[in-house]
Parts: structure tokens; C-alpha cells; sequence
């Protein structure tokens, strides 16, 4: 039986078709508390729970892109026979794992806080805090993912999360039919501990860990400081600048207009960019264990056709995402927000050139993340940082000169979105020759 997941662990094409069967959940499951939200909940309230999303895609991401480092370590400790050069331990995992306990922590007494305050202003304080502890749950999970993936596990993680996305989805889909809703989101955070608490517990086991090694905070922490500061800064910064560059635009767009519109709009593309990068994700995902051995082992040629397979795959998934978009954007949209706004062409074909630089983006992030190189995916983001920020601003001065604020923003949007996959595009050729050298 060991032998027979082995194989099928190095068969990208099943690992790809499990991966793409959870992006498909995942997708379905972004609309669908959208679609069950929106109908269950006062708009006053609806417009708050966009904020405490918002604010949990801070959560998740301030991880700060310690996973991915953690996956970059032990994928090359895993792949070189646990060689002592490696440089990684098996207390680090055990240090990570309550750091970012500490940070979901960190963040439900910030989320309490403004709950009390009226910052997120809902009579359902209760369900907002439930949810929001149910979502960032996703921090150890990214944890669970990327050391199991790390180790070759990769089928046995994906089928976990497949059955806990199936019945967390159904438990949502159930308030429609009268399920208490507050019960629901409860259901949903028992089901990712669970999950969370599985992968763990086959981590555990594949490394042959000891019960201290996960309590041996201080060597693992220490460890950490001594041996990677350096990425760890880097992956902090990248971190910090890739969640404002892809969210900021929820609090600057409410701050400055009072329109809903420009916000389903920005909230919609947001939507659409997360299932591409989802999907995008996963076809990568499945190809990172032969890129990664192709690139430790300085194999040029191999390293640079995974390259171009993954280039490929990720533009053909964009190419069918926006053909899909522009003829079923506009029911999309009004189904999505209860017919709250509407969608033209115009608006729905700037979101399509978004998607299709941002699957160029994609593959550049997610490989050059597995292979450690925050630092240089650091210098391509601040430039997306700085276009985010201006985005809405800018609007508002153009618009005043021709109108139409709503394509005004949308066209600066995919603009942006485009020339930050130009250089994106130019940091992956330079990766693909220097292999070797």
C-alpha cells in the first residue's frame, strides 16, 4: 500500500486532478458564502462581513511567509536524504506551529476589539467572531499543507482537505434550508481542527518526530534566528506587500466613496483573482516536486521545460476562466450580490486581462517561493504595492476629467495587474539561465 502512494505521489497528472478537484470546492466555496451571506444577513451587516474578510486575508497572510520558507527547508532536507548540511531541524516545526498560533490568537483579540468598539459595526457579534476564528484557522493549515507536501505526502493531505471542504460546504448550504446559521460556522471551525490536528499527526509520524520535538520551542526558535533571519525578513516584507498590494483597495475604496458599487466591483475581481490563483496553485503544486529536484540537482534543461509546461498551463487556465467570465460574468454578478449592482462588458474585459497577467504573476510566486528567493520576489512587489495604493486616488483625479469611475478604475486595475507580470516574466527567464552557473 506504501509503495503504491509512493507512485502515485510522483504522478503529477493524479496530483493534479486532486488538486484541481479541491480548487473547485474552494472556488465553489468563496461564492457560496457570498451567495448564503448576502441572503441571510442585513446589507448593513453583509458590507461588515466583507471588512472582517478582508481583514482575515491580513490574518492569513501575516504569516509572513514562514510556510513557504518552512517548505523550501524541509523540501531540500527531504530531498537530500535528511543530510545534517541541510540545515533544517525537526524543532522548527514545533516553533512555527505555536508562533502562528500566537498570531490567530493575536488577531480574535483584535476582531473582539473592534466587535466591541462598533469598528465592524453587526448585531451578530457572536457569528462574526465564529467565523472569523474558523477562517483563520487557514494559518495552520497552510502549516499541515506545505510540511506534508514537503515530505511527498501530498495525496494524503489533498484527500484530507477534500473531505473537509465537501461537508464544511455542505454545513454552509444547509442555513439555506433552515440550519442555524451560528451552528453552522460552528460545524465549519471543528472540521478545519480536526483536519489540522490529522495532518499533524501523519507529519509527526513520516519524520519520525518525538512528543518534545513539537514542544522544544526555544531550539527551534533559536535555530530559526540563527540560521535564516535573513529570509525570514525578506519574507516578512514580501508578505506585508503582497497583502496591502491585493487588499488594501477594500478599505481605501470604502474610505473615499460611499458608493457599493466600485466595492462589489473591486470585491468581484478579488473573487475572480483568488480562483485563478487557486487553480493556477494547484497545477503548480504539481509540478513543484520534479522542479524542485531539476533545480537542486542544477538541471538546466529540465528545470526550464517545467518552466514552460507551467507558463502554459497557467495561460490556458486563465484563457478558459475569462472566456467563461465575459458570457457568464453579468449573471455571475447579479446572482453573486442578490442584484445589489450589475456588470458590463467593458468592466468584465478588464477583469479578464487582469487574470490573464496575474497566471503569468502565479507562476513566478509560487516557484520562486518554493525555492526560497523572497528577496527577489520582494523587489517585484513593491512596485504592485505602490500601483494598489494609488489605484483609487488615481480614479478619482481621472475621473473627474472623463467620467465613468467605475471603468476608470477597472482599466487602471488590469494596467496594473499587467505590468507587474512584465516583470515578473523577466525574473523567471533570469532564474531559468542562471541554473548552473
Amino acid at each position: 500500500m506504501g509503495a503504491r502512494l509512493a507512485r502515485w505521489e510522483q504522478n503529477a497528472r493524479a496530483l493534479t486532478l486532486i488538486k484541481l478537484t479541491n480548487v473547485g470546492l474552494t472556488m465553489l466555496w468563496g461564492f457560496a458564502v457570498t451567495y448564503v451571506f448576502v441572503r441571510l444577513l442585513p446589507e448593513r451587516d453583509f458590507r461588515a462581513l466583507l471588512l472582517l474578510i478582508a481583514f482575515n486575508n491580513f490574518t492569513v497572510s501575516a504569516e509572513f511567509g514562514l510556510t513557504n520558507i518552512i517548505y523550501a527547508r524541509l523540501r531540500k532536507f527531504w530531498l537530500g536524504g535528511r543530510a545534517a548540511e541541510a540545515g533544517f531541524r525537526l524543532e522548527e516545526l514545533g516553533a512555527l506551529f505555536v508562533g502562528l498560533l500566537a498570531l490567530i490568537l493575536l488577531a480574535t483579540v483584535a476582531v473582539v476589539a473592534a466587535l466591541a468598539m462598533g469598528m465592524i459595526p453587526t448585531q451578530l457579534p457572536l457569528l462574526f467572531l465564529l467565523f472569523f476564528l474558523a477562517s483563520a484557522l487557514n494559518v495552520q493549515i497552510l502549516l499541515a499543507k506545505r510540511g506534508l507536501a514537503a515530505i511527498d505526502r501530498n495525496l494524503l493531505w489533498e484527500g484530507l482537505d477534500l473531505t473537509r471542504r465537501v461537508l464544511t460546504l455542505l454545513a454552509l448550504v444547509a442555513t439555506l434550508a433552515g440550519m442555524n446559521l451560528l451552528f453552522s460556522v460552528a460545524i465549519q471551525l471543528a472540521l478545519s481542527l480536526i483536519a489540522i490536528g490529522l495532518a499533524i499527526l501523519i507529519l509527526h509520524r513520516a519524520l519520525g518526530m518525538k512528543l518534545r520535538q513539537w514542544f522544544a520551542w526555544r531550539i527551534g526558535g533559536g535555530h530559526m534566528r540563527r540560521t535564516y533571519l535573513g529570509d525570514v525578513g525578506a519574507s516578512i516584507l514580501l508578505t506585508m506587500s503582497e497583502v496591502a498590494a491585493y487588499n488594501a483597495p477594500y478599505f481605501i475604496i470604502a474610505a473615499l466613496t460611499r458608493e457599493t458599487r466600485i466595492l462589489l466591483l473591486f470585491d468581484f475581481a478579488f473573487k475572480m483573482g483568488r480562483a485563478l490563483s487557486t487553480a493556477v496553485r494547484a497545477t503548480i503544486e504539481a509540478i513543484l516536486p520534479g522542479a524542485t529536484r531539476a533545480f537542486y540537482s542544477r538541471d538546466k534543461a529540465a528545470f526550464n521545460a517545467i518552466l514552460r509546461k507551467a507558463t502554459i498551463m497557467a495561460t490556458a487556465i486563465a484563457a478558459c476562466a475569462s472566456g467563461l467570465l465575459l458570457v457568464a460574468g453579468p449573471w455571475l454578478f447579479e446572482e453573486l450580490y442578490h442584484g445589489k449592482a450589475q456588470v458590463g462588458i467593458v468592466e468584465t474585459s478588464m477583469i479578464c486581462i487582469a487574470l490573464l497577467a496575474l497566471s503569468l504573476i502565479c507562476v513566478s510566486v509560487y516557484v520562486q517561493g518554493a525555492l526560497g528567493r523572497f528577496t527577489e520576489l520582494l523587489g517585484r512587489s513593491i512596485p504592485f504595492l505602490l500601483g494598489s495604493l494609488a489605484l483609487m486616488p488615481m480614479t478619482l483625479v481621472i475621473s473627474r476629467v472623463t467620467g465613468g469611475q467605475d471603468d476608470v478604475f477597472m482599466l487602471l486595475y488590469a494596467l496594473l495587474f499587467a505590468g507587474v507580470a512584465v516583470l515578473h516574466t523577466f525574473s523567471l527567464r533570469r532564474l531559468g539561465r542562471g541554473i548552473g552557473q
